[in-house]
């Protein structure tokens, strides 16, 4: 899902560097790289409030296309960035991305689920809004996190469904809520 800002994204100023779109040789330098490109996807996605990104759908827009440059991420690179996000720290990576599984016509490693707050930091939002707000012991509808009058204010409202089930599973397995009900039709009662 993504939903549209009233203002337009402020590029940082490694973005008009013409090296920052050439995949750097030296190590030090290509690991530099790609936690800026890391830090502007992260960035662009909180700010267009894009949970998936759709590389062959985004691969010609702004985020890897500098116009004014004639300088652009091809695909290949683009995936490599995002491969790159979605190791963890422990793998020299950043965990701040993560591939979604082809269904259907689509390609492998075409979509991935941006993280710039992993679903252990949304679980924590979650959390301290169930307490603030009293929804201890409280059933709702995925439906109603996500789109419900009551968290219109949260930073989690108009979030992606199958990224809000991903944050409220860390809470299940945590022992905070129990979700349930069909696809599509999920509840979650929180303890």
């Amino acid at each position: 899902m993504t939903t549209a800002t009233s203002t337009a994204f402020a590029f940082p100023a490694t973005y008009n560097f013409p090296p920052f779109f050439t995949p750097q040789p030296n190590t030090n330098t290509r690991h530099s790289q790609l936690q800026k490109w890391s830090s502007l996807i992260q960035a662009w996605c909180r700010h267009h409030r894009q949970y998936r990104l759709s590389l062959i759908e985004a691969i010609d827009t702004p985020l890897f296309h500098n116009a004014q440059l004639r300088k652009r991420l091809d695909l290949r690179e683009a995936r490599a960035v995002i491969d790159w996000m979605a190791k963890s720290e422990s793998e020299g990576g950043d965990g701040r991305a993560e591939w979604i599984e082809g269904s259907g016509n689509q390609a492998p490693k075409s979509t991935a689920w941006i993280w710039w707050r992993r679903p252990e930091e949304w679980a924590d939002t979650i959390a301290d809004w169930v307490e603030g707000t009293g929804q201890r012991g409280v059933i709702l509808t995925v439906y109603e996190l996500v789109q419900g009058d009551g968290t219109v204010s949260q930073e989690f409202h108009g979030m992606d469904n199958d990224a809000m089930l991903k944050a409220l599973n860390v809470l299940v397995k945590r022992g905070k809520a129990q979700v349930f009900g069909a696809e599509g039709q999920e509840g979650v009662k929180f303890f």
